[in-house]
């Protein structure tokens, strides 16, 4: 018999390491911020009233064996004019029993709220993990990148999903990259004017430079599909604990004449330590982080963004040419690239020049909520 039990924490969080063998790519997030993003309490997401959202675990004989949130982001239906409702963190079982009673727990929980369809995975916003991986199941996600293996998308095409909104996200073997290679006549006046100014983003003037990204974040991607600006608080929420991970050489937000328009984070990957960690801060944890810094040579491109007033000047070049140089000083090997929609067609070709190759292949999976 399946229980479902509803914002049980703990029992959502042991889901993962019940279903997914030892040894696959799945990486646990960190349970101090597994238990804070989904803490109604907590979460200015909900605190703020910009959407809310449900837990549900299912429980086979005591046994947790999946689990899902629904929820609903009324600040994006309301700037995008839907009515829709969104599902995350779905893990579960290679079982269709539990698969299907997890999904009609969330599609109930929509359907009573007035939404006429339901997409996921977004693990709450279109600014954290989204995504339902559907090839390259065998690559090693970097921090910020969601894995889940075959069953996941087979289960949801089982009970009426159907995918949607293609994804990719990349690798560069930073051995086999020429920064130089990227520069162009315009990437190379921004590199000589000196009106603009490269600020990197370390401890001292994290908290400035984090409000520098969030406003340039909020300007670049302002047309892009589901994109809901950030709150300064909502941004802090989701990024504030990076400034205790943050390589001050990989990372830069970009200034012109004093304003600041360009911004590239890029992060230290963590993955590695997470996984040997499983998620949780033991005694061992310090030590553990201290070799990781020291050993790590895996880095994330976590986003990139320029304002609309300065696009097509070459600037996103530019940036990608400091980083790319600062990673190899710096002695990183390999860079992960978080997802880009197909739809995006200058980021793909940009990612293409600087020699990523797919790592994973996502999508969204959408289906109509009806009765």
């Amino acid at each position: 018999m399946i229980e479902i039990v509803r914002n049980d924490r703990r029992k959502a969080f042991a889901v993962t390491g019940t279903v997914y063998p030892l040894g696959s790519p799945y990486v646990p997030p960190m349970w101090s911020d597994f238990d804070r993003m989904l803490d109604r309490a907590r979460n200015p997401l909900v605190k703020d009233g910009h959407g809310r959202f449900e837990l549900f675990t299912a429980l086979r004989d005591g046994r947790p064996l999946g689990r899902i949130v629904a929820a609903i982001h009324d600040a994006s239906n309301a700037r995008h004019g839907t009515s829709r409702a969104q599902f995350g963190y779905f893990d579960c079982a290679d079982d269709a029993e539990i698969a299907a009673s997890l999904l009609a727990a969330a599609e109930d929980w929509a359907r009573e709220r007035g939404m006429v369809e339901i997409a996921g995975n977004f693990n709450l916003t279109a600014m954290q993990q989204i995504g339902v991986v559907t090839d390259g199941y065998s690559g090693q996600p970097f921090t910020d990148m969601v894995w889940s293996p075959p069953h996941i998308a087979r289960l949801l095409a089982a009970n009426g999903y159907a995918p949607t909104f293609p994804m990719t996200t990349f690798e560069i073997d930073l051995a086999s990259v020429e920064p130089r290679l990227l520069l162009g006549p315009k990437q190379q006046a921004i590199l000589a004017d000196t009106d603009y100014a490269w600020m990197p983003i370390d401890r001292r003037h994290f908290a400035r430079r984090l409000e520098e990204s969030r406003l340039i974040l909020n300007d670049g991607f302002d047309g892009n599909p589901m994109f809901v600006p950030p709150s300064a608080e909502e941004y802090r929420f989701q990024a504030g604990d990076m400034m205790w991970v943050i390589d001050k050489r990989i990372s830069t937000v970009v200034h012109y004449r004093g304003e600041p328009v360009g911004a590239i984070i890029a992060i230290p990957d963590l993955n590695p330590l997470v996984n040997a960690v499983g998620g949780r801060m033991g005694p061992a944890f310090p030590l553990r982080f201290l070799w990781h810094r020291w050993t790590n040579r895996r880095a994330v491109i976590v986003y990139q963004s320029v304002s609309r007033a300065a696009h097509n000047r070459g600037i996103n070049g530019a940036m990608l040419y400091k980083v790319a140089t600062a990673l190899k000083d710096a002695g990183y090997t390999t860079l992960g690239g978080t997802w880009i929609a197909d739809v995006n067609g200058p980021s793909l070709r940009q990612a293409e020049k600087a020699g990523a190759r797919p790592l994973h292949r996502l999508h969204l999976f959408s289906k109509p909520l009806r009765g």
